[in-house]
């Protein structure tokens, strides 16, 4: 079976042809001003407007409260809430409830204490995404730093929700990563980029090719 994809951080149209041309089966827009993948809500409402029926939209927020998701919300037809900051398990149930959409939790791994903790969102979130955590330096962007962590810390694992791999992912990485970690859907932010913030279409095409071999 085909492994599933997410191409986040999405701000143009070419980026989003090429991740719906080439199969993806979830589009990330983000929501996070600091990052350089940012985009306003009319800017996603436009790019969403070219997405087909079966492939889910996703809105990345980081720490936002209902005002900012709501705000979101209003022009763009989003089908997962992606809350990739240090919400808590009680923020995550009641976004959930509040807007009646599905919620992906990411969850920042370096060591198996961090993994274990996946757990409390158990009851919470519809899917986890498991992302290397942050450098510590000031000004860190909570994902999309292009780092790697041991995906052996969730391999063999069960887990009550779906679950995403990413951090640090590309084309060239993607089989060992899969092979190891027991991925069935993985995100991918800057190992698809020029450089931050600005997606190559070519290498979108080529990441979605080798999801589709594996």
């Amino acid at each position: 079976m085909a492994v599933a994809v997410k191409i986040c951080g999405l701000s143009s149209a070419e980026g989003v042809a090429a991740a719906i041309g080439g199969g993806a089966a979830y589009l990330g827009f983000v929501f996070f001003p600091p990052s350089p993948r940012a985009v306003t809500p009319a800017q996603a409402a436009a790019l969403c407007s070219a997405v087909p029926a079966g492939v889910q939209r996703v809105g990345m927020f980081v720490n936002a409260d209902d005002e900012d998701v709501a705000a979101v919300l209003d022009f763009v037809p989003l089908d997962i809430l992606q809350f990739h900051g240090s919400e808590s398990v009680e923020r995550v149930r009641q976004a959930r409830t509040r807007f009646g959409l599905p919620i992906m939790k990411a969850i920042p791994i370096t060591d198996s204490g961090d993994v274990c903790g996946a757990v409390r969102y158990d009851d919470a979130a519809d899917l986890l995404l498991f992302d290397a955590k942050p450098p510590r330096r000031p000004n860190a962007l909570p994902g999309g730093n292009g780092l790697v962590f041991d995906w052996r810390l969730i391999a063999g694992r069960s887990w009550r929700r779906r679950w995403m791999l990413s951090g640090g992912l590309t084309a060239e990485l993607l089989p060992e990563a899969v092979h190891t970690s027991g991925a069935v859907i993985v995100d991918v932010s800057s190992g698809v980029e020029i450089h931050p913030g600005h997606k190559d279409p070519e290498k979108i095409r080529a990441f979605l090719a080798v999801a589709r071999a594996l």
